[in-house]
């Protein structure tokens, strides 16, 4: 999970700020349109279709369970009432070594990083797609990487050449971003983490999303208010854990340098819990997905609502704080209405898989 941390720097940051004494051409009211509307359209299509395809996920993990045994990946409540602290000691320490050590250094790790990240995401998204414009003359010859210690499996890995068409592909965005760091490059990979987590990262149940949105709710507002930590942070680190868009595209076109961001923890947080709703409509098998069309709406008019009230006050603000609120509230008015408040609560994606542990759990302690 530590290594998810990294991506929970949920802000949303006007940049106009200072903006004569950096070089950047102020912010025109067209130019803010253009970037938040384009911003919105980037939060909204990776929660989309990253929920769609955690459904097909979800599928193929109760397969692979029932036919080897082998346990998908699960958040329990633990988990998600510890992710808050995780999270938090992540962004201070990334705060203290900003401010201890040179800039430069810390973004020239994390880029070689998230270089590695970035362009394995983007094959994971795009694999279907390029591999099917592959020419027919190039066969499909299957390869096995295997790295094992001894019963235990390192590296286990089948891929084709159709597979590393796809790498060299991806390789290519991947070196435009090392090298440029072109803010169309960084959405690129953005994008494609923000898909990735929609669909990869499973809450199981309702009651854990609750513990986690509430708990990174708090966690938002404290240190976007109550410190200057976070601004600092999303400020300084050059990766692709935010979605940007310059506001002086109408002035500068594709080398605008006047940003708004967003975070990418304000899209997969929401996401993810989005997503488990509409697994849960699937459950109720009524051939609607009324939970999560209705909790999808809200997280857009949150995020609206958010970029208003940026627009007011002319401050950075916690999109979360505005955010949770909506994707919480309107499932639990839904469920009211409809009569599933149970049926919401009782719903777990994997219960075979949770109820297994709840048994080893009770065996050790009566050991």
């Amino acid at each position: 999970m530590a290594e998810k941390v990294e991506s929970i720097t949920s802000t949303f940051e006007n940049t106009t700020e200072s903006s004569n004494a950096m070089g950047k051409i102020p912010s025109t009211p067209e130019g803010m349109a253009i970037a938040y509307g384009s911003l919105v359209i980037m939060a909204i299509l990776p929660i989309f279709f990253g929920s769609y395809r955690s459904v097909k996920h979800h599928k193929e993990q109760q397969k692979k369970f029932e036919i080897s045994g082998e346990k998908p990946g699960i958040m329990t409540q633990k988990d998600a009432a510890m992710f808050p602290f995780i999270s938090s000691m992540a962004l201070f320490g990334l705060y203290i070594f900003f401010q201890v050590i040179l800039r430069e250094y810390i973004n020239l790790l994390l880029t070689g990083y998230f270089f590695v990240l970035g362009i394995l995401a983007l094959c994971h998204l795009s694999s279907p797609v390029i591999t099917s414009l592959v020419p027919t003359a190039i066969p499909k010859t299957q390869y096995h990487l295997q790295l094992a210690k001894e019963n235990d499996d390192i590296i286990n890995y089948k891929f084709n050449l159709h597979d590393l068409v796809c790498l060299a592909c991806c390789s290519i965005a991947g070196a435009w971003y090392l090298l440029k760091k072109h803010w169309i490059a960084n959405n690129l990979f953005g994008i494609a983490f923000a898909i990735n987590g929609v669909e990869l990262l499973h809450l199981n149940n309702v009651v854990t999303g609750c513990i986690l949105l509430c708990g990174l709710f708090v966690y938002d507002i404290f240190w976007v208010f109550g410190t200057n930590v976070m601004i600092s942070v999303a400020r300084s680190f050059e990766a692709p854990i935010k979605l940007v868009f310059p506001q002086d595209l109408l002035e500068k076109g594709l080398n605008g340098n006047n940003f708004a961001m967003l975070g990418l923890g304000d899209i997969v947080v929401p996401g993810i819990f989005i997503a488990l709703l509409l697994r849960f409509d699937h459950s109720l098998s009524r051939k609607s997905n009324t939970y999560f069309y209705a909790t999808f709406f809200a997280y857009l008019m949150g995020l609206l609502i958010t970029l208003l009230i940026l627009q007011l006050f002319k401050h950075a603000q916690p999109a979360l704080l505005y955010l949770v609120p909506a994707c919480l509230g309107t499932p639990l008015m839904v469920a009211l209405v409809k009569g599933d408040l149970k049926a919401l609560f009782s719903y777990e994606d994997h219960p075979s898989v949770t109820k297994e542990h709840s048994l080893q759990t009770e065996n050790r302690k009566e050991n």
